[in-house]
């Protein structure tokens, strides 16, 4: 559904991404995953057509974002972290304006919108102004306007920002149920959300690939050594010292104290030894029971920030993007503030413009609606500390 080769966006001496490759299957979900200022924001902008690309070739459906935009977006809907809204218009108003954005043929406008509004649970709420939403159901609202069209493609920027934990659960349901239709790339700072609904994983740092792989394959690559928890009933010294001296052991800790005489313990061990039968024949000698054990993966949380701190890279990159070897370039994102309008060409705005927006070092930047143009028009948004002279144009 997705090829990307060789993607590069430069902002004059800064480099947001870097000559990064990977591609995503019909029908995955895809967790898109990185830091702030990782181009993570720039990436899903350059694959909406929002923005251009500096090199490399984007390609959704078989076709060019570059060569064939307009029917890049109609394959396309888009949740910016940053819902696109017009909150003077009521939420059945604005979704039609999408509709007939999209060019949804008015045969099937009433229906798209009605079943839209009945996935994401506003229906209730469709002769209320956007304005007067909730800052939940905003974010609702937006979610159903990525819908309409019925895009082979969602990707959708932190797409719970705003929920309560019950509509949290709710609408990772409705993006588990949405992977049967759809190809999805979701992109979150819930590492928890990512693990619970994404079949795989792409980590992105300063611009470059970090990671691709299925959150298990990506555990099991972390670091040189098994974990087991263990709740074990029995003096923690007699139990520490003995299982210290099994072959593979490296290390022992009793985490929590359980009921009278128990407690829970990680153990730490090799990765290529098995410890489980000399560990139950070792405890049993002892007199201490093993109430229950198993194996501990690395969390999503874990490998992120493995990943991020080391700058190493544990799984190979699809697509052939070495993941083994980070560029020091000043990782600048284009846009993790903001979002581009749906179709990245005016979106769901009706004055025709998008925002986009983001952060390097700290400092934010944003482009305010309209600004930024049509990327066919060349309209190319730039960070605003560029250095002088190397904006494009200058």
């Amino acid at each position: 559904m997705i090829e990307i080769s060789n993607l590069t966006k430069q902002y004059g001496r800064i480099r947001a991404v870097d000559d990064i490759s990977f591609s995503v299957q019909q029908g995955e979900i895809v967790g898109f995953l990185g830091p702030n200022g990782a181009g993570k924001t720039t990436t899903m902008n350059i694959l909406t057509g929002y923005i251009p690309s500096t090199a490399g070739v984007v390609k959704v459906g078989g076709f060019d974002v570059m060569e064939d935009p307009e029917k890049v977006k109609r394959q396309i809907g888009y949740l910016p972290e940053q819902p696109p809204l017009y909150f003077d218009l009521t939420v059945l108003e604005y979704l039609t304006f999408v509709a007939e954005l999209k060019k949804v043929q008015k045969n099937k406008r009433r229906q798209q919108v009605n079943d839209a509004m009945e996935m994401m649970r506003v229906e209730d709420h469709r002769n209320r102004l956007v304005k007067n939403l909730s800052k939940g159901y905003k974010q609702r609202v937006g979610f159903a306007q990525a819908l309409i069209g019925e895009p082979e493609l969602l990707i959708l920027d932190e797409p719970t920002i705003g929920l309560d934990p019950r509509q949290i659960i709710e609408i990772r349901k409705v993006i588990k149920s949405l992977g049967k239709k759809h190809t999805l790339i979701l992109s979150s700072h819930i590492l928890q959300e990512v693990s619970a609904v994404c079949e795989r994983v792409i980590i992105i740092n300063k611009g470059r690939i970090a990671a691709v792989d299925t959150p298990e394959n990506l555990s099991k690559g972390m670091g040189d050594a098994s974990r087991l928890s263990l709740t074990i009933a029995g003096s923690p010294a007699a139990i520490t010292s003995a299982v210290s001296e099994i072959y593979g052991v490296k290390s022992v800790e009793k985490v929590t104290d359980r009921e009278r005489g128990t407690a829970n313990y990680v153990i730490e061990s090799d990765k290529e030894i098995d410890i489980r039968r000399p560990l139950f024949f070792t405890l049993a000698k002892i007199g201490c029971p093993i109430l229950e054990m198993r194996s501990l993966n690395f969390s999503l949380e874990e490998i992120f920030l493995e990943l991020v701190a080391s700058e190493r890279a544990i799984s190979g990159a699809d697509g052939g993007a070495d993941g083994s070897e980070h560029g020091e370039h000043g990782g600048a994102d284009g846009g993790e503030h903001g979002g581009a309008g749906e179709g990245a060409d005016g979106g769901d705005r009706p004055d025709g413009g998008g925002s986009g927006g983001g952060s390097r070092s700290g400092v934010d930047y944003y482009f305010e609606p309209g600004a930024g143009g049509d990327s066919q028009a060349g309209g190319d948004p730039q960070p605003d500390d560029a250095p002088a002279g190397e904006r494009e144009g200058e």
